[in-house]
């Protein structure tokens, strides 16, 4: 331990009596430790509920989407097969057709969006096996044409698995008006019903085979794009860039899973650092007790300042002794609010202290997700704001004249 620390620390703890500068102090401690465990647990939460918030609508989405968005685009999508297969990070991509279409049974009617999938991406990309709730995902019977529903979709309908569907396309829908001929319609079976807990999805999707998605869309053997996956969902930036380097940009285009929903991942991330902004303010105000404190207690400490630079303490030690005593209130209150911060998330992690209801919401407790680098963020802003407060007080002492603070003592 180093001279000028170990007075900066017995002027902060080894003290006769309890004065006010020593109040003021423990309000320092008091409130970065309070700020600093806010902070721990809101972002966490916040954490949480972007985690939980994703996984549901990666449980149907893929990672990446490419696109055929012109009539060359469609001829030539299969030709990009060889680029999809030559990026190892990779690991399985189907092709799709998705539009609109009718849904009726009996005598109810829905608009929905069909999707045609092929058998390698059913449980690979769409997770069918996972979100299956009832039935079987096998929905590529040669016999019959075979659909899985969403589960409110399915309510809406009133169907159960074994149920029957006439599904009704818009395609050629002019021809239809004007040669007052029947539009193009296939009658299908319920195979499954699954549960994504993504209400846009379970509401609104029916999944179909790739073959029954052709001919109710008029596509004969081609598609609308490919479905991705990868190995890693944060290198989806990166693997469309390099994507977009490769293919021509007037004929596909190329989403992340970031962009199918980037309005509401956009607020979730100004939420986030709102409550970060906000709560830091609990540790500024505490800064400026330390700054507050440290002013008085060099006041009080005059007499002493000016023994010790009469004894040879340069200006640079003693400005080293006030800010060593800020610093330590920084450190005690930022290490006593990870404490009580990683407490209470441990606590709500292992023994849900703050229950939800299964019955309004779809988990039974609330989220946490403690992340490392959240931990060096706020420790980081906590002693930033220690040191800033630090700096004012330790320089006017480092400042006092040693003849004038000991002229009268």
């Amino acid at each position: 331990m180093s001279f000028e620390s170990f007075i900066a620390k017995r002027y902060l703890v080894s003290k006769h009596k309890i004065n006010f500068i020593t109040i003021i102090s423990l309000i320092s401690i008091t409130g970065i430790t309070v700020g600093v465990a806010a902070l721990i647990i809101v972002l966490s939460v916040f954490n949480g509920f972007g985690s939980l918030v994703t996984n549901y609508l990666m449980s149907i989405d893929p990672h990446l989407r490419l696109t055929a968005i012109s009539p060359d685009g469609e001829k030539n999508i299969k030709n990009l097969n060889s680029i999809l297969e030559s990026e190892e990070e990779i690991i399985s991509f189907s092709p799709f057709i998705e539009g609109k279409v009718l849904a009726h049974n009996k005598q109810i009617t829905q608009v929905i969006n069909l999707k045609g999938i092929s058998q390698d991406g059913i449980n690979s990309i769409y997770q069918m096996d996972k979100n299956l709730i009832q039935g079987e995902g096998n929905i590529f019977d040669k016999d019959y044409p075979k659909v899985i529903v969403g589960l409110l979709l399915a309510d809406k309908l009133q169907v159960l698995t074994g149920d029957t569907l006439v599904l009704i396309s818009p395609a050629n829908i002019e021809q239809t008006l004007t040669q007052l001929s029947l539009p193009v319609s296939r009658k299908v079976m319920v195979a499954g019903i699954f549960s994504s807990k993504n209400n846009d999805f379970d509401a609104g999707y029916i999944f179909c085979s790739l073959k029954d998605a052709q001919h109710l869309f008029g596509y004969k053997d081609g598609f609308q794009g490919y479905d991705i996956k990868l190995a890693d969902i944060d290198d989806s930036g990166r693997i469309k860039n390099i994507l977009q380097n490769e293919i021509e940009l007037d004929n596909f285009s190329i989403n992340t899973w970031f962009d199918f929903h980037e309005e509401l991942y956009s607020v979730m991330q100004i939420e986030r650092w709102t409550a970060y902004i906000i709560l830091s303010l609990i540790i500024a105000v505490a800064s400026f007790n330390i700054l507050g404190s440290l002013s008085m207690s060099v006041i009080e400490k005059r007499r002493d300042i000016g023994i010790l630079r009469t004894m040879g303490v340069t200006e640079k030690s003693v400005l080293k002794i006030f800010m060593y005593e800020g610093l330590l209130i920084g450190i005690l209150g930022t290490v006593l609010g990870l404490i009580i911060g990683y407490l209470v998330c441990y606590l709500q992690l292992n023994y849900n202290i703050y229950p939800l209801d299964p019955s309004q919401y779809k988990i039974d407790s609330l989220p946490i997700e403690l992340r490392f680098l959240d931990l060096i963020f706020i420790s980081g802003a906590s002693m930033l704001l220690s040191f800033l407060a630090s700096l004012y007080p330790a320089k006017r002492a480092a400042g006092l004249n040693p003849i004038s603070a000991i002229k009268w003592e």
